[in-house]
């Protein structure tokens, strides 16, 4: 099946869809690229019901429904040290004044642990009535803490804007989706009073990205807020985490936890068939076959490319 896409679109085919083609340009026309639609990719991690990570389950193990419709799986590996491309979005609203120090440390010590030089990298986006990258990115965590450090706090929030443009901006452009784990880590109330972007359009653009979002709720008022929904939300669409530490000295397990499910994929590919190009959303899901004692934890779908 060949698609014809404009080359400035490239990057906007679908979360997980790899695409290969060759360009064509004539003198009378722009250029263009001719795709040809191969596969679906899905990293995820499986836990069992007390959230202990399950490594050691195999290609046969798993099914895969798209669009209720079985699959077939025709590549499968395990991912345990893939490497990574995190976007950190810091909450410098006035909402979180009385919380900022708490947010700093929990940014400085998630980057200090997870961050591998010469593998990974991140960048640091702040967010208030405007998202602004602070620190592209980079392997040089004292680089990214320093970047932490200089944030001061003050105006609106647009969390939703902060998502959009970390990864249309961004995360999308590290190609190919294939080589690395796209994350976002928001460190926020989730609370949002100025975003253009709307909730849903932020979503499609972190789904296009093939980007999981870890939440760390800066909310420490120990009942849940319509801030912390939203931000179970957005980690559950794409087969993340929210967490909610009520103090710096309770972050250490959340960063564990995350670090752990970073370095801990499993990761498998298929064709979907059939394929339809249509530009929707289809909903995807990964199973293990006879145990519902282990939880997938993965995204909930992906955009097809529209011919």
């Amino acid at each position: 099946m060949k698609l014809w896409v404009p080359a400035a679109a490239i990057g906007l085919l679908g979360a997980g869809l790899w695409a290969a083609g060759q360009q064509s340009q004539q003198a009378d026309e722009p250029a263009r690229i001719s795709v040809e639609v191969t596969r679906v990719n899905l990293l995820f991690t499986v836990t069992d019901k007390k959230g202990k990570f399950v490594t050691d389950l195999t290609k046969s193990d798993f099914e895969v429904i798209d669009a209720k419709k079985p699959q077939t799986i025709q590549e499968f590996n395990a991912e345990s040290d893939l490497p990574l491309r995190l976007a950190i979005l810091v909450d410098t609203s006035n909402s979180i004044r009385d919380r900022f120090r708490f947010e700093q440390e929990a940014a400085s010590e998630f980057l200090h642990s997870v961050i591998k030089s010469n593998q990974d990298k991140a960048m640091v986006v702040s967010f208030d009535t405007a998202p602004e990258l602070v620190s592209d990115l980079v392997d040089d965590t004292d680089k990214l803490e320093t970047a932490i450090r200089s944030l001061r706090p003050g105006g609106g929030t647009a969390l939703y804007d902060a998502m959009a443009f970390a990864c249309k901006d961004k995360l999308i452009r590290e190609q190919p989706k294939s080589r690395y784990r796209h994350a976002m880590v928001v460190l926020s109330d989730g609370d949002d009073n100025n975003s253009n972007s709307s909730r849903d359009q932020a979503l499609e653009l972190v789904q296009k990205a093939d980007t999981v979002i870890y939440a760390i709720s800066t909310n420490i008022s120990r009942s849940e807020t319509d801030g912390d929904k939203i931000l179970k939300y957005f980690t559950a669409e794409t087969g993340g985490r929210a967490f909610f530490p009520f103090k710096v000295e309770d972050l250490e397990v959340s960063f564990e936890n995350i670090a752990a499910e970073l370095r801990h994929q499993y990761n498998l590919a298929y064709r979907p068939e059939p394929m339809v190009t249509d530009g929707s959303f289809h909903n995807v899901e990964v199973r293990v076959r006879g145990r519902k004692d282990l939880v997938v934890h993965v995204r909930r779908g992906y955009y097809a490319p529209r011919s």
